[in-house]
């Protein structure tokens, strides 16, 4: 009997979804708890590829092992259904963006459902679900009752070509990622949420999630930027202006021979002399065109403009040029002093303009680059002869006392800015009043209104068109709605708590649930979200825990990015290249059991992987192994077989852990291993044949399904049955391989017993390396030798 893998499917497709398999009872606190998640995607109109699947495969795999371990497992999914994609359609078709969206989510669900994952779908959420953003909104109005959210004028990247504001990730070369429109900046009303002013907590908050990546947690430390220094205050020459300026090495300030503000500054337009005025106006234009990200590059082409303004070093009174250059950024105080002689970018900057260079700091080549080490400090009058820490502490406490400066913690994260001129998104529930007064609509949800005309003009939201919508009424007084709306991840930055309690129309989910559910336990998606939504979900939710609303100050203790699935070219898949796999095409023709044991198999999760159609046989060839084994060969015995006692054992003992490590690949190895061993064997004990099919179920849970009902218990579901255990002496190897070194170096390796007696295995070990004493032997039991030879 051949394994119809497309009536089976379609069988247990129809079977979960009937008897809703996979519905979590959250009130069921008998149990523990695991809370599986995967990053929601969002529903494009060109469906899912191939290598969308290996994270939801990987958490799938994990929350049915844990359902048979006796968990009450939450494993939700949703889409993140709001954004930019829907609205060109619509603008181009006319057509309500919510259609389209619906229309994408059915496809998405679809083919989630084709590859057999194991989500509780009562729970689903759609992110432009009224029911949902209603939650959204709502946490938004606290925030501006706290103090956190402003509206106020904002330098934007904005897009013309789509009518609307971009964040610095939607740009790729000053043009946008999506069709490809010229990108400038503009100065902007915008709403903005001071994420900063919870920068030290998640700051801190990384030193409590062990099980994040490293490079994860590293990469939001470099973006949240904590740096301790001084702010010093510079006097505009013949003004009453002054500007503040952050250093990190107050102790250079003697070696400062001009300042550069950003070309947004404010006191650009003030301070610019009338004969510099044009330059300045026309390289303010020219910097409006460039990203942060261009202005930042370092590189020799440090672009700037001396405004012919002077301002006074407070240290030494000297008199110091003010340029502007777009290497600075409005952010901090959008200041420098330049101390070209030990900062890179300011000596890249005097030497593209001819400006002096100053040692004060004894050390490096100044003919080649900056020294920014340490050194005795020279030409610094009160500094002299100091190393650079004395230094800092001496000018910074000079300054105090003066009133020209304050030791100052500094931080890079800036503001999050909340506003969007598109239709397609949460709308704001704030209305500005005729009479100046600012106040939130309190009727949530505020639910978008059908419009003909989807399309930015001028720098205004769609929404500036619905007249009938924005123009209210509130306490007899007239007014207008915002007509932004929120950016996409307003909505990802919480939903893993509406999960847990999706259908409450009271508050944002029950107290109990959350004390009981939170934070998710394993949480999977694309390390491209480093320093966007995780760091924009990790402030709600401090921000809510603070309300007393979260009860965890980290949302997600495990963190897990799997890598990218490339073409068969070995290029990033996309429409553009023609190298994308639809695993439609793939299921159709070899069934979704073989596409998720293919997946797996093909290398460790977390790394890049190019798709080889050829190599998806070897999987076929596995998963029809195993159904001939259970259903055609009559192996299956109530008998013993003691040449599969010890395979299966460690079996058992490998799968576990390697399941719960994600370390698929190697659990399909052992998996593949023991059924090439099955093979030989006439008898296959039918205790060891419950206990395979039960490891397997997770990975390929359709043949798995069918096997149990055919072969152990046709009236019960392997879904739930109890994980299989194993003999832990009867696991261990009896022999191991081990290195052995010469001077920490391996020079080979060597197999003994475990457990072997440490003369036994130095004997072997000296054979092995041709030597017959050394200076030194170590022996780590069962690990390592090493000879050190002096």
């Amino acid at each position: 009997m051949d394994f119809n893998f497309k009536e089976i499917e379609q069988k247990w497709r129809e079977r979960w979804e009937k008897d809703e398999v996979y519905k979590t009872d959250m009130h069921d606190f008998s149990k523990p708890k695991f809370y599986a998640l995967d990053m929601i995607p969002y529903p494009s109109g060109e469906g899912l590829h191939v290598g969308h699947p290996i994270g939801y495969i990987s958490n799938d795999i994990v929350s049915r092992m844990k359902r048979m371990q006796g968990y009450n497992v939450l494993h939700p999914m949703g889409f993140d259904s709001f954004g930019l994609p829907a609205e060109q359609y619509a603008i181009k078709t006319g057509n309500h963006p919510g259609s389209f969206t619906d229309h994408n989510i059915e496809t998405f669900t679809r083919q989630l459902k084709s590859m057999g994952f194991s989500y509780d779908w009562s729970k689903e959420i759609r992110t432009h679900d009224p029911r949902f953003y209603h939650w959204t909104q709502w946490i938004f109005e606290q925030l501006y009752k706290d103090g956190y959210a402003e509206h106020k004028p904002k330098y934007v990247n904005w897009c013309e070509g789509l009518g609307t504001v971009l964040a610095n990730d939607e740009i790729v070369d000053g043009k946008s990622e999506r069709g490809g429109f010229p990108v400038e900046k503009r100065l902007m009303k915008q709403w903005t949420l001071n994420i900063p002013a919870y920068a030290e907590k998640l700051l801190s908050g990384l030193d409590n999630i062990p099980e994040w990546p490293n490079s994860t947690k590293e990469g939001q430390r470099n973006w949240i930027g904590k740096s301790i220094g001084a702010e010093v205050e510079f006097k505009v020459e013949n003004s009453d202006y002054t500007f503040r300026v952050f250093t990190t090495r107050a102790d250079t300030l003697f070696g400062a021979t001009y300042c550069v503000l950003c070309p947004e500054h404010d006191l650009v337009k003030k301070i610019t002399t009338l004969e510099q005025k044009n330059a300045v106006d026309e390289y303010v234009s020219a910097c409006a065109k460039k990203t942060d990200m261009e202005r930042s590059e370092l590189n020799d082409n440090k672009t700037g403009v001396f405004i012919g303004a002077y301002c006074i070093n407070p240290v030494n009174n000297a008199r110091l040029p003010i340029w502007i250059g777009d290497y600075v950024l409005m952010y901090g105080t959008g200041a420098v002093m330049a101390v070209p002689a030990h900062d890179q970018r300011d000596y890249l900057f005097s030497k593209a303009h001819n400006l002096p260079i100053i040692r004060v700091v004894e050390g490096g080549d100044l003919e080649k680059e900056a020294y920014t080490g340490d050194g005795k400090h020279i030409n610094s009058g009160i500094l002299d002869g100091l190393n650079n820490d004395e230094a800092k502490e001496k000018i910074i406490d000079w300054l105090q006392k003066r009133g020209l400066g304050c030791k100052k913690v500094n931080y890079k994260l800036r503001e999050w800015l909340f506003s969007r001129q598109r239709y397609w998104g949460e709308p704001i529930p704030v209305v500005f009043l005729d009479d100046g007064e600012t106040v939130l609509d309190e009727n949530l949800p505020l639910i978008l209104p059908v419009m003909d005309d989807y399309k930015a003009k001028n720098g205004e939201p769609p929404l500036n068109n619905a007249t009938e919508w924005k123009n209210v009424v509130i306490n007899g007084k007239h007014g207008v709605r915002e007509t932004s709306t929120m950016p996409g991840t307003a909505a990802t930055a919480w939903y893993y708590m509406r999960f847990i309690d999706p259908h409450n129309d009271e508050m944002l989910a029950d107290p109990e649930l959350l004390k009981h559910w939170m934070p998710v336990d394993l949480y999977i998606g694309g390390a491209e979200h480093t320093v966007g939504h995780l760091l924009y979900a990790r402030f709600w939710n401090q921000y809510l825990f603070d309300k007393g609303i979260s009860p965890v100050n980290e949302p997600f203790k495990k963190l897990v990015h799997p890598g990218m699935l490339l073409g068969e070219n070995g290029e990033k898949m996309s429409k553009s290249k023609g190298n994308v796999i639809n695993p439609d095409d793939v299921i159709a023709q070899y069934g979704a059991d073989v596409l998720r044991v293919y997946e797996m198999f093909m290398g460790p999760i977390t790394e890049a992987k190019p798709w080889n159609t050829q190599n998806i046989e070897g999987s076929k060839r596995f998963i029809n192994r195993v159904w001939s084994i259970y259903i055609n060969d009559n192996k299956i015995q109530d008998a013993e077989n003691k040449n599969l006692e010890k395979l299966y054992h460690k079996t058992v003992a490998k799968v576990t852990q390697d399941y719960e490590n994600l370390s698929f690949n190697t659990a399909i190895s052992q998996m593949m291993i023991f059924i090439n061993a099955v093979q030989k064997e006439s008898v296959f004990p039918r205790e060891y044949a419950c206990g395979f099919i039960k490891l397997l179920s997770p990975l390929a849970p359709f043949i798995s399904a069918e096997i149990w009902q055919q072969v152990f218990d046709a009236n019960s579901l392997i879904d739930y049955q109890s994980w299989p255990t194993f003999d832990v002496d009867l696991a261990k190897d009896d022999e191991i391989e081990i290195p052995v070194q010469i001077n920490s170096k391996i020079k080979a390796r060597i197999m003994i017993s475990v457990g072997e007696n440490r003369e036994s295995v130095l004997n072997k070990a000296r054979e092995a390396v041709g030597i017959n004493e050394a200076d030194k032997e170590i022996y780590i039991e069962n690990k390592i030798v090493n000879f050190i030879k002096r």
